[in-house]
C-alpha cells in the first residue's frame, strides 16, 4: 500500500454506537465487509455530498480515532427491498445472508426513525487501501 495523506479527506465511523463502530471496523481490517450503505434521504437533508468512485475517506473507530483509509470502487442508489445475497456478502456482517442483513439494517433504520422497505440507499463498494491504527 502506497503512502497516503488523510490530511483533508472526510471521515465517519460505522454505525450508531461506539461498540457497533468497532465491531464493523475489525471487519473492514480482516477483509470480511467490503461495502456499506446508508440512507439517501439523510445525505440530502444534511446536504452531503453522495461518495463516487474514487473518493477516499478515513474510517475511525469507536472512539473517533483513525483507524484505516478506504477507496470507494463503486457507489449507487438502490431501494432497501432490492438489496440482495451479493450485497449481503460484501457488508460482512453477521452469517452474511440476506435474511441476517434485513433484518439487522431493518433494526438500524428503525434506530433512526427512518426505516421503510423501499427506502432509498446509498450503497458504497470500497476497498482497503491502508491501515492507521489497529483497534
Amino acid at each position: 500500500m502506497s503512502e497516503i495523506n488523510i490530511e483533508g479527506l472526510s471521515s465517519f465511523s460505522f454505525g450508531d454506537t461506539p461498540e457497533l463502530a468497532d465491531e464493523l471496523l475489525a471487519l473492514v481490517l480482516n477483509g470480511t465487509k467490503t461495502a456499506t450503505c446508508g440512507d439517501l434521504h439523510y445525505y440530502e437533508s444534511e446536504g452531503l455530498r453522495i461518495p463516487q468512485a474514487g473518493d477516499q475517506y478515513v474510517i475511525t473507530n469507536g472512539k473517533g480515532e483513525a483507524a484505516c483509509v478506504v477507496e470507494m470502487i463503486d457507489v449507487s442508489i438502490r431501494r432497501f427491498d432490492e438489496i440482495d445475497e451479493v450485497w449481503a456478502v460484501l457488508e460482512g456482517e453477521g452469517d452474511l445472508s440476506l435474511d441476517h442483513w434485513q433484518e439487522g439494517h431493518k433494526e438500524y433504520f428503525t434506530r433512526l426513525g427512518v426505516y421503510a422497505p423501499d427506502m432509498p440507499l446509498v450503497c458504497e463498494y470500497f476497498k482497503l487501501i491502508k491501515i492507521l491504527k489497529k483497534s
